[in-house]
């Protein structure tokens, strides 16, 4: 019977999550799912998301309630064949909750580690253990290594994913030097060279992106495919408003509506999230470092540097993802896009499709690294 049932249950997205809750569900119960198709929305400490089936077939239980908080691993929804009976799900049911075990707070995954690049610390994280060419992600304005919650783990299957925190964010020092993408770039180079990681797929998201540009210019031999994210560097329009307002918001009630620019579903800003937002910048040199980073890179309400010419002499893979209702880089700065360029705009998903269509995003990245010949 075990065999011919399917369960569903609480994912795991990124190492610090224990719990999420079950905000709504997508699909009635007795519907037919197929694996990948959207079956409910699930909150976490960082954002809602919505939770896609892993299995195909009839959707004979909806085990979890809406509103209802689970660990990790709890069974949420059964997915059986019509063929079994009510009797024996219900069995199988019972048998699941009464032998599941939340796991362990502490699950010897891997942690972050850090690194001393010329005095300044760096933090970031390695998920996965493979010969193949390494992947590394960097982060947007004011975002950190959990930017990539929904994304490491699924990229890491297939090779080793490095996740950083970029100067003045997350963990890492906030010392932002002169503030400038360019000097950023440089410092990701030395943190490549100090882990011999002589070539890498390089994925930006947004300022992360636009070091991702200054790193392909001036170390083109070190980049094995390149995936930008609604990215900085193309075009010179930039939300400045987001820029201000998340730098000087100083409760929830302010933070909110600047925060809510960044998704296209506005619904899935979580209160957690903003106070995290909040905790980050009572850190000692957060608010300098933004503001200097803000100084450097978009002041008078424009990108200062475009990278455009960069893309035009790449040899590798590039790839640009934007979401169509991005509010802090329009997507319509795609259309300077040079020829060689493969663009892939996101439908329903703001400026950071990477957590509102991670699925997706994660897919384009894998076709990407696919295509290096």
């Amino acid at each position: 019977m075990a065999n011919s049932i399917e369960p569903i249950v609480m994912p795991k997205w990124g190492l610090a999550m224990t719990e999420g809750m079950l905000n709504t569900w997508s699909i009635e119960e007795g519907s037919q799912v197929s694996a990948g198709d959207e079956i409910c929305e699930i909150e976490t400490t960082k954002l809602a998301n919505m939770f896609e089936s892993p299995a195909s077939g009839p959707l004979r239980r909806r085990v979890a309630a809406e509103g209802e908080v689970l660990p990790v691993g709890a069974l949420i929804a059964v997915i059986a064949d019509a063929s079994i009976a009510d009797t024996d799900i219900d069995v199988f049911v019972k048998d699941f909750q009464e032998n599941f075990v939340p796991e362990e707070t502490d699950d010897g995954g891997p942690e972050p580690e850090s690194l001393d690049i010329d005095g300044k610390k760096l933090v970031y994280l390695k998920m996965g253990d493979s010969a193949e060419t390494p992947l590394l992600l960097l982060h947007g304005f004011g975002a950190d290594m959990n930017g990539w919650l929904f994304n490491q783990g699924d990229l890491s299957e297939t090779t080793s994913v490095y996740a950083l925190d970029l100067p003045g964010h997350g963990k890492s020092v906030k010392d932002v030097g002169d503030g400038t993408m360019e000097s950023m770039a440089q410092l990701v180079k030395r943190f490549a060279e100090e882990l011999s990681l002589n070539k890498v797929h390089l994925v930006g998201h947004s300022m992360g992106a636009g070091v991702a540009l200054h790193l392909a210019k001036s170390s083109p031999d070190q980049v094995a495919s390149l995936t930008l994210i609604g990215p900085a560097g193309i075009g010179e329009e930039i939300n400045t408003e987001f820029l201000e307002g998340y730098i000087s918001g100083k409760r929830q009630k302010h933070l909110k509506p600047v925060l809510e620019q960044l998704v296209n579903d506005k619904s899935l800003i979580s209160s957690d999230m903003m106070e995290d937002v909040l905790k980050f910048k009572r850190i000692d040199g957060v608010p300098e470092g933004l503001k200097k980073l803000v100084e450097a890179n978009f002041d008078g309400g424009r990108q200062k540097v475009l990278l455009n010419s960069v893309l035009q002499d790449m040899n590798v893979p590039v790839t640009v993802i934007w979401g169509d209702n991005d509010e802090i880089i329009p997507s319509s700065q795609a259309s300077a896009l040079p020829g060689n360029v493969k663009v892939e705009i996101i439908n329903n998903s703001g400026h950071v499709p990477q957590m509102e269509n991670a699925a997706r995003v994660n897919e384009i990245i894998k076709d990407n690294i696919k295509a290096v010949s």
